[in-house]
Parts: C-alpha cells; sequence; structure tokens
C-alpha cells in the first residue's frame, strides 16, 4: 500500500472524533507473549500519542497501566489506547492472550469493528488463536494479520506467511497473503539477518528502516528480481476477492491493472472481511523514532478496515423485551451505548468503558441503564435511570477530558454505580435493550473464608464490587455445602481475583478446599426406637417413638408416613416426630451429609399426659432415625454432571481416556463443526473440580466444556470409605 500523510495527534492530547467516518475501533488478537502489548506501545511511538517507546510513568505502558499487570509483566484485563493517523482516530483495544482472561478478548470484540490477529514469528500460533479466528470469521469481522518477533534468532517470515495462509486460508488460500517482503541486514554473529525494511508487493517501493527512521525509496534490480512472484499471486488474491467480476479478465488478457485500483479494491476487500492481509511488525530501537512496519499498519488500519458506519445495525428492544426498530450509527440518532469494561479507580470510584453505537453520549447527563440475563452469576437485573460523570479517554492510568462521545466511539464514564459490563445505556425517555454478547461460563471453583472478623465485614461489598468488574466470574452462597464459592476460568483467574480483592478492596481471604454437595441414602430396611425421658423436678420430658425407613428410588426426598394405630402417640405429637426425622435428616446420619430418598413410618410410641411435648417428641424422632441408622448400611451418594466437551478431532482418543481415568461415561460423540467434535459423558462432580484447568492441558488449550447436574448416585464403597474417613478427622 502507498505511504499516506504520517502525522498524528501530539502526545498528551485527548483525541475527539466529529463524524463516524473518522473512527476506527480495532481489537488486537494472540496469544500469550506474541507481542500485543509491544505492538500497542510501537504504533503509539509511531503515531505520536506517546514521546518514548510506549512508557508513560513508573515503567507502565499506554496499554498495561495496572498494578497487577506491572508486576506479573501480563495483560490480564482489557485496555483502550486511542491514537490518531491522517485525520482518523484509531481506539486500539488490547486484550490478554492466556486463556483465563477470554471474557476481557470477547468484550474487545464487541467493542471493536476489526481484528489484528499478531502471531510471533518465532513461536507459531496456537489453537485458541485459531478458534477466535473462526469465531471472527462466522460473524464477518474484518481481519489481517500481523507477525512479530522478527528479531528473535528462529524467526522466520517466509515460513510463518506460509503457515497463516495453511491455518487462517484454509477455506479460502486466496485470502491471507502477504503485502510486504521483509528486507535483512548483514547477518550477525549467530547468523540470524535482522529485518531492516520492508518491499511493498503492490507500490513496489522500498521502505527502510536500518537508520532508525523510515526512508522510502526505489527498488533495485535484486530487490525488484524478489517481488515478481509474490507480487504477482498477491494481486490474482486481491482481484479474485474483487467485487468487479471483469478485473480478472483483463488482468489475465494483459493489462497492467493500475496500482490505485488494487489498492482500493484490497481495501474494499479488507473492509468486507474477504481479504486478510499478512503484514510485519516490530519495536523501535535504540534512538528510532518509528517501529518497523508501524507506519504501513496505521495505513491500512485506516484505508482497510472499516468504519463504524459498515458495522451491521445493532438490535435492540425495550427493556420488557417488546420490540423496537434497529438503530443505525448516527451520532443523531437515538442513544444506544453498551458497557463493554468496568473497573475501580481508587481516586475517581468505578469507571465504565463503553462504545456508543447511536446517538451522542454526553457528560453529566441522565441515561438509563438496561442490563438483563446474568442473575445466575450474581449480576442483578437493572432497569434505573443514573446520571453519569465525566466522559473520559485513557492514557495509561490517566483519563483525560472529552466533551462528548458519538456514535461509533469510545469513552470511559466515570460515576456510573450501579451500571456493570454488558448493560446497556440510552436516553430516558427512551429506554433501549442490548442483547448482550456471549460469555463464558466460569467452571473453576474457589471456595473461600475471610482471614478475619474485620475481613469478613468487608467481604461481601469487595465480592460484589468484583464480580461487578468481572461477568466471567460466578459467586455462589451453595445452600447444601455452606460454602462461599467463586466460579472462575482458570488459576490465574483465581490469583488476579484475590489479588484484586486484597489491594483494591482491603479484603484477605483464605482459599479452603471446595466441598460438592454429597448426600445420604439408607442401603436396605432398619428400624429405630426413639426413647427421650428425663426427670430432673417439675415437668419432665416422655416421648418414645418407634419407626421403620426403607430406602426409595432416586429423587423420591423425604417421605413420612404416620402408621400408628390406637393413640399410642397423640395426634398432636404426630407433626413433632415428623420435624425430628426431617431435622436429623438434614443434618446427616453417618457422615454429616442430608440424608435422601428414605420412607420413614412411625409405627408405635408412647406418651405421658403431663411430661410429653413437641420439643420431647422432636427430640425422639431424631434418635429414632439415628439408632435406624447405626443399624442399617449407610450409602453415600455424589452428585454426577452431565459433560459437552467440544474439542478438536485429534484430541477426542485423548479426551475420551482421561474421562474414563476420572469414572466417567462416555455416553455418546457428535460433529460440531468441521475438524470438531462434541463429547458427551456422565462423569462424579469429585472427578471434574479442576477440569477447567485440566481439560486445558490435555486440548492444548482447545477444548470446552459445559456441565449440567444429572443426579445423585451411589459411591463406590472404597471411595465413600476414604470420605467417612475425611469427615471423622474434620468433626
Amino acid at each position: 500500500m502507498g505511504a499516506t500523510s504520517h502525522h498524528a495527534g501530539a502526545a498528551g492530547r485527548a483525541l475527539t472524533a466529529d463524524r463516524p467516518s473518522s473512527i476506527r475501533n480495532v481489537v488486537l488478537v494472540g496469544h500469550s507473549g506474541s507481542g500485543k502489548t509491544t505492538l500497542v506501545e510501537a504504533l503509539a511511538l509511531t503515531a505520536g500519542a506517546v514521546n518514548r517507546a510506549g512508557r508513560v510513568e513508573d515503567g507502565a505502558t499506554v496499554s498495561d497501566y495496572d498494578e497487577i499487570e506491572h508486576r506479573r509483566q501480563r495483560s490480564v484485563q482489557l485496555s483502550l489506547v486511542p491514537v490518531e493517523w491522517g485525520g482518523i482516530k484509531i481506539n486500539i483495544l488490547d486484550t490478554p492472550g492466556y486463556a483465563d482472561f477470554v471474557g476481557e478478548l470477547r468484550a474487545g470484540l464487541r467493542a471493536a469493528d476489526a481484528a489484528l490477529f499478531v502471531v510471533s514469528a518465532s513461536d507459531g500460533i496456537d489453537g485458541a488463536t485459531r478458534m477466535v479466528w473462526d469465531e471472527c470469521e462466522a460473524v464477518g469481522m474484518p481481519r489481517a494479520i500481523v507477525v512479530t518477533h522478527l528479531e528473535a534468532a528462529r524467526s522466520d517470515y517466509a515460513q510463518m506467511t506460509t503457515v497463516c495462509g495453511e491455518i487462517f486460508g484454509a477455506e479460502d488460500p486466496d485470502a491471507v497473503i502477504p503485502l510486504y517482503l521483509p528486507l535483512h541486514g548483514p547477518a550477525g554473529p549467530d547468523g540470524h539477518a535482522p529485518v531492516t525494511g520492508l518491499l511493498g508487493l503492490l507500490s513496489q517501493r522500498v521502505y527502510d528502516y536500518s537508520s532508525g527512521e523510515r526512508v522510502e525509496r526505489d527498488p533495485d534490480p535484486a530487490e525488484l528480481a524478489l517481488i515478481a512472484d509474490a507480487r504477482s499471486r498477491l494481486i490474482e488474491g486481491i482481484i479474485a476477492e474483487s467485487e468487479d467480476e471483469s478485473l480478472m479478465d483483463r488482468y489475465l488478457g494483459g493489462e497492467d491493472i493500475d496500482v490505485k485500483t488494487l489498492v482500493d479494491d484490497l481495501e474494499r476487500a479488507v473492509a468486507r472481511g474477504a481479504f486478510h492481509p499478512v503484514l510485519m511488525a516490530a519495536p523501535a530501537g535504540d534512538g528510532a523514532r518509528q517501529g518497523l512496519g508501524t507506519v504501513e499498519l496505521l495505513e491500512l488500519v485506516t484505508g482497510g478496515f472499516p468504519t463504524p458506519l459498515e458495522r451491521a445495525a445493532v438490535t435492540v428492544t425495550r427493556p420488557d423485551g417488546s420490540a423496537r426498530p434497529e438503530v443505525t450509527c448516527d451520532p443523531a440518532g437515538p442513544l444506544v451505548a453498551e458497557v463493554v469494561k468496568t473497573s475501580s479507580d481508587p481516586y475517581v470510584g468505578r469507571v465504565s468503558l463503553v462504545r456508543v453505537f447511536s446517538g451522542t453520549l454526553n457528560p453529566e447527563e441522565t441515561v438509563h441503564v438496561s442490563g438483563h440475563g446474568l442473575a445466575d452469576r450474581g449480576h442483578e437485573d437493572h432497569d434505573v435511570d443514573e446520571r453519569i460523570g465525566t466522559l473520559t479517554a485513557p492514557f495509561g492510568k490517566q483519563q483525560r477530558a472529552l466533551n462528548r462521545c458519538i456514535a461509533g466511539d469510545l469513552a470511559c464514564v466515570a460515576k456510573l454505580t450501579r451500571a456493570e459490563t454488558g448493560d446497556t445505556l440510552s436516553a430516558k425517555d427512551d429506554p433501549l435493550l442490548m442483547e448482550p454478547w456471549t460469555m463464558p461460563d466460569p467452571l473453576l471453583p474457589l471456595a473461600i473464608e475471610a482471614h478475619s472478623k474485620a475481613d469478613e465485614d468487608k467481604l461481601s461489598q469487595g465480592l460484589a464490587r468484583l464480580v461487578a468488574e468481572d461477568p466471567t466470574m460466578r459467586l455462589e452462597q451453595n445452600p447444601h455445602t455452606h460454602q462461599l464459592v467463586l466460579w472462575c476460568l482458570g488459576e490465574a483467574h483465581q490469583d488476579v481475583a484475590l489479588e484484586r480483592l486484597r489491594t483494591r478492596y482491603g479484603v484477605q481471604v483464605d482459599p479452603v478446599p471446595h466441598k460438592v454437595s454429597l448426600r445420604e441414602t439408607f442401603g436396605a430396611k432398619a428400624a429405630g426406637r426413639g426413647r427421650h425421658v428425663k426427670q430432673s423436678g417439675g415437668h419432665g420430658q416422655f416421648a418414645i417413638c418407634e419407626i421403620e425407613v426403607e430406602p426409595l428410588p432416586p429423587g423420591s426426598g423425604i417421605e413420612f408416613v404416620d402408621k400408628v394405630v390406637g393413640g399410642a402417640v397423640p395426634r398432636q405429637f404426630i407433626p413433632s416426630v415428623e420435624k425430628g426425622v426431617r431435622g436429623q435428616a438434614a443434618r446427616g446420619v453417618a457422615a454429616g451429609y442430608p440424608l435422601v430418598d428414605v420412607r420413614v413410618t412411625l409405627l408405635d410410641g408412647k406418651a405421658h399426659s403431663v411430661d410429653s411435648s413437641d420439643a420431647a417428641f422432636q427430640t425422639a424422632g431424631a434418635l429414632a432415625l439415628r439408632e435406624a441408622a447405626a443399624e442399617a448400611r449407610i450409602d453415600l451418594l455424589e452428585p454426577v454432571a452431565e459433560l459437552a466437551v467440544l474439542i478438536p478431532d485429534e484430541y477426542v482418543g485423548p479426551v475420551m481416556s482421561d474421562l474414563a481415568g476420572r469414572r466417567g461415561r462416555v455416553v455418546g460423540t457428535d460433529q460440531a463443526g468441521p475438524g470438531r467434535t462434541r463429547v458427551r459423558a456422565e462423569i462424579p462432580e469429585i472427578e471434574i473440580g479442576r477440569y477447567a484447568v485440566e481439560l486445558r492441558s490435555v486440548s492444548h488449550g482447545t477444548g470446552r466444556f459445559a456441565r449440567a447436574y444429572a443426579r445423585h448416585e451411589p459411591m463406590p464403597p472404597q471411595i465413600a470409605e476414604k470420605v467417612r474417613e475425611q469427615a471423622e478427622k474434620g468433626s
């Protein structure tokens, strides 16, 4: 592609857009360590948004500025870096590459109109990145590929472009082709020749970065010969994806298609999501003003990526679900904005990153907040009016004031105390609701307890804020195990959650072993006699009852039957016996787990005219059940989950073998799209506490699973015995 005028906004200036056509929203996607954040720094430096290699203060970058990111040297959240190039505002959304933070990636995809897939020339492409590519392809999101780590000794750009074509262009090899070839300098002692410039395949120009500045020149004959075959393939690929059907005939007929026509067709094909160019980029070296390939990348984004006007109109309803005409990207239209990320700032409180899809958002105005569908994760439904605070654009830790945010743009909003990630902001007199995007289910449990009484007092508020920020986290107060459980996506997700609780909200918690909700039942019929007789002056306590207990089919619960004859137990005390039986059943009769699926029949008993009471017969009922349990075989019941594991075909064998080793029963498999299989299995929940982590290992990061409770069934005797021993030690 040809050069455009370079310059951009000066560092330190808040960037505003006055029309949607002058905005580009692009999300960076790639595995952890692929170089996304370094690329953001290089783009910001080239665009003049920062003065030195992306660093803004205290060694933090314009992208990774959170204290946790600073300490971990890894992105853990979505961040926005606005830059300007050629009069176009580019909102760069940097996402974490680690699988535990895929919720942040989903938010970035929602907020963006195009994606840059960042792949390492030395590390290749992982399975998770391939899966995200497929997701983008399914919705037609425009994509380009940026190859990084060209400086690594084992990097090979030519091989990497071939791999990109094989993986990303499997369905259409003509759609994934490089726009530039690298120029190499002299080889170093290790034999690696560094990339010092680019050869433009369309422009047939050399962009030389060897001096630390970008210098454009004509290629020499040897350089020109290097690009002949690659240029022909690129031109044929562009023409194949072109909407001009006569262009191929003209090209094959020997006509020399002018570069401007090819560039225009390329940009249209990229914006439509039909063509995916491969570029390269490297950070600026010492004293260099521009990173290699960053100018070319900014030109592609501004010239080839779609404007917000080209995004499909968003579907909205009214908060009650009734239909509403679709809205378009019009600054004068009805206000429709969405909270794509929520975070907390120690000085300004909650900060919401918002994408405006229609209308214009202004500071200090009252908006309607609508949010539905995440109640199962501890997020309440919202249908309220709120007054927003200032609008700002982020710059590292700093926030720079904006006077408005028009349709197609992104901004940070302060003082939205009720709005959470996924909520819709609209006009208070015309409330609307956008359908929320798909969030991954958190399937790794973390049971926690407050470290101290002081922490206990702050725990609920701290957890509420944590969950409000991250809809991929679910808070559960388990009614069966009485544990407080934070469901996360992985171990790193857990670690960050605990660190945020401690550092941001001042709450220290202790992880404790997660319990599954076991139950008990009778393995055979048994009888018990409950005798509660005490005399200690005044009114005594007298109650005797005799019961029979028999097992029932699974799911029957507790059934109580009265077969007393002749008034042996007065009618008014029969409910007391039942209450005592049910109370003891809830507490358990062997290992402390609730008793289920039995019929308890009251056969006989004795009462005293003065000393019998409701309390006495409750105690007698409980004693009778305990005596019956002492004489019978008590089975432990464990919950069994229905598991649906979605994996590439090559991992079906290892996954099925792993499930078998967990006492799982595979009940079927089916095809779930090209090259993917869904394995359906039933497996004890006690065996899948860490399956979210372990499946990732077995499937090399490409597997996903869903789980649902199926039933409780008897636990094998040898395992049940270990559980009983642990229960006795803990009591």
